[in-house]
């Protein structure tokens, strides 16, 4: 495990699965305030802690005296947002016998990829962070419809590990670490204790060890680290309910399995750019631009645009495509779709034609692109 890195480590971000903070459909107390715990000692050596938490569904189960989860989505709504006040109750009793404070932060994908939005949600956590107060941040699933949805908190805590920069993301959950195999099922599966690549075979593992309560399984987790760890920032997947997990963790013990970060940090809007935001339409490009944009680092220009799909406006996120269909990256456009369709395959000299006025000579300017290659 990477002793040195976390000995210099000062911001990190703790997701707790659903499995992990509920027993028997009702929340977990005693893991509650284990965690709380630890986190307040690590807080206490000078290390800022963000939390992801589940378990609003679990705690709302509970009150309501229900068994299983409703199939039907307002209904799922509802015992969330019955369960999410039990959740923070927990957390807040736990932690003020710790002698700190807590703050609930509900966000939806809209908050994320609207970059005002963006810009204000982490504005509002580092004053949290410093003012010493815990964040205890989970989607907000009352308002949740499938287009705002983040899909999973272990999605939502690789956003918030990126939106602030974190040093480190731990995702604990109900098993030890990625396995080759479901443990819970056959007796030889062996841990993977190091990811330093994200070839097929991962994924191929993470897919046969679903989850049971949460919304994720230890695929959601590969997509995780596969965000975090190609903007330089390692993560580490860990059983919770080990006594002292982080704590161990941070004295640098093994536990788990470590996924490798690359070398180079992404910058933070290009973070932003590239695993954040949701694609609302498609450039597909000539050869020429191709290897402008993927081998030169060049802008893309409107002469390198063969076709536009979707309908998008200026500033809007879109994939750009070859011929043959493959994704290369992800940019912000500087002309609507409308006005893209005007100017494609022409030279910049010959927009001012086409509005009266030249706006941009780029398509997308190179600091607003992001190629697959960076975030793999």
């Amino acid at each position: 495990m990477p002793k040195q890195r976390l000995i210099n480590t000062r911001r990190v971000v703790v997701k707790l699965g659903s499995n992990v903070i509920t027993a028997k459909n009702s929340l977990n107390l005693a893991l509650i305030e284990s965690i709380s715990k630890q986190i307040s000692s690590l807080m206490d050596k000078g290390v800022e802690v963000i939390l992801v938490s589940s378990g609003a569904m679990a705690a709302g189960l509970r009150k309501m005296g229900m068994e299983r989860r409703p199939d039907e989505i307002p209904k799922r709504q509802a015992i969330s947002a019955i369960g999410q006040s039990g959740v923070m109750n927990a957390y807040e009793k736990s932690f003020a016998g710790c002698g700190k404070k807590v703050a609930q932060i509900l966000l939806t994908a809209e908050d994320l990829n609207n970059r005002k939005r963006y810009l204000n949600a982490r504005n509002t956590l580092h004053t949290l962070i410093n003012w010493k107060v815990v964040p205890i941040i989970n989607e907000n699933d009352t308002i949740m419809v499938e287009e705002i949805k983040l899909g999973d908190n272990d999605n939502l805590a690789a956003m918030i590990t990126l939106l602030l920069d974190a040093d480190f993301l731990f995702i604990l959950t109900d098993i030890d670490g990625l396995y080759n195999k479901d443990p819970r099922k056959c007796s030889n599966a062996k841990l993977i204790p190091k990811v330093t690549r994200f070839k097929k075979e991962i994924e191929d593992f993470a897919s046969d060890i679903p989850g049971t309560l949460g919304t994720g399984g230890m695929l959601s987790k590969i997509h995780a680290a596969q965000k975090v760890t190609s903007a330089g920032i390692p993560m580490i997947v860990a059983r919770g309910n080990t006594p002292d997990v982080l704590l161990h963790l941070f004295n640098g013990e093994e536990h788990g399995t470590y996924f490798v970060p690359k070398k180079e940090k992404m910058a933070s809007r290009k973070c932003w750019i590239a695993h954040t935001l949701a694609p609302k339409g498609n450039l597909v490009l000539d050869d020429g631009a191709v290897c402008a944009v993927r081998q030169n680092g060049k802008s893309l220009l409107p002469i390198g645009v063969i076709s536009v799909e979707g309908d998008f406006e200026e500033g809007a996120a879109v994939s750009l495509k070859t011929t043959a269909n493959e994704m290369i990256g992800i940019g912000l456009v500087n002309y609507r779709s409308l006005d893209i369709n005007l100017i494609k395959g022409l030279k910049t000299f010959q927009i001012k034609g086409c509005f009266g006025g030249k706006h941009y000579d780029e398509v997308i300017h190179r600091n607003n692109l992001v190629l697959n290659e960076c975030c793999r």
